[in-house]
């Protein structure tokens, strides 16, 4: 069953549209719609407001924090069409470390990509394109490349490929030779689940992937731990979840995870990326395995941490890691 932790009055002023925690699973980000971000150290059970950051003029829709090895670096989106790199200068120093506005309308996803690839971000807007923001940590300078009309309509989500398996002697998968080409999928108002992939200075859509029927609202590239295949979780406001499967990143096959009873804002991976968190506008939280008959089963379900102003369908479903070093 789900449990609950812990529950942390965040103090914010409206609805919360993400919560997400940080490498070691002591910091907490959350973002809303009264336009701020908020740190929290949760050690301990116990939790502590370490930061308030101001610098939004519009609701943040999501936060996302890099890994440590950059340092303490946190990013945040918003409808006022701008993208903030947040770092600590020192402890409870927060200070805006960059600022991307070069989006036309609401940026509504931001993803860090793998740490082997650099301090690099990925933002997807409602203007229909998606932006590869990439930081030269020594000169503090960034790099920013877009693909212009990625999505009609509008952008919703994005999520990398992982970059490699954390042990080659269990790489089970047929062909290795793709593991260092830089990936990520998104999914957008087309109804349509697209991978992309750097070749030299540009980025290419390398597959559609189309079986949903409405808004594509959130997608996750499952970590690879010495998997043999790549699954990509997908989920829509056509109230399913459709697990995509690959052996060789060419050919997909989708598994329809469950039909749902209303829209479904989110999906995340566990770190192992055997069980799926699934959030919606039933305000429900439910876990899902497969199991070795390759069906998806329901193992858990909260329909308790969830109030009637948004609760599940607001808050993002970020697995906490557990305790790790680098």
């Amino acid at each position: 069953m789900v449990s609950v932790l812990n529950t942390i009055d965040t103090g914010h002023e409206d609805m919360i549209h993400c919560a997400d925690v940080d490498y070691y699973g002591l910091r907490l980000a959350t973002c809303s719609s009264d336009n701020s971000v908020k740190i929290f150290d949760i050690k301990n059970g116990a939790q502590t407001l370490a930061a308030d950051l101001k610098g939004h003029g519009g609701p943040v829709w999501q936060v996302a924090w890099g890994h440590p090895r950059y340092g303490n670096v946190l990013a945040s989106c918003s409808y006022d069409r701008k993208v903030i790199v947040w770092k600590e200068a020192g402890p409870g120093d927060w200070t805006k470390w960059y600022e991307y506005s070069n989006h036309d309308s609401s940026v509504n996803s931001v993803a860090w990509a793998p740490a082997e690839y650099g301090l690099v971000l990925a933002c997807g807007s409602s203007d229909g394109s998606i932006s590869i923001l990439t930081a030269n940590v020594e000169s503090g300078t960034w790099d920013c490349k877009k693909i212009p009309n990625a999505h009609t309509i509008g952008c919703n989500t994005v999520s990398w490929c992982p970059a490699t398996v954390p042990e080659p002697a269990f790489d089970q998968r047929p062909n290795k030779t793709n593991l260092a080409v830089k990936r990520l999928v998104s999914g957008g108002c087309d109804n349509a689940v697209k991978i992309w992939k750097e070749e030299g200075d540009r980025w290419e859509e390398e597959k559609r992937l189309e079986l949903h029927s409405d808004w594509v609202r959130d997608v996750a590239w499952a970590p690879s731990v010495g998997m043999p295949r790549h699954q990509i979780a997908s989920c829509s406001q056509d109230r399913r979840v459709v697990i995509w499967t690959s052996d060789d990143l060419v050919s997909w096959q989708p598994t329809v995870l469950n039909n749902f009873d209303d829209v479904v804002w989110n999906v995340s991976w566990s770190l192992t990326g055997n069980i799926l968190g699934v959030s919606g506008g039933d305000n429900k939280v439910s876990l899902w395995k497969e199991t070795n008959e390759a069906q998806w089963t329901c193992i858990s379900e909260d329909t308790n941490s969830a109030s009637a102003t948004g609760g599940a369908a607001a808050v993002q479903n970020n697995f906490i890691p557990e305790q790790r070093t680098l």
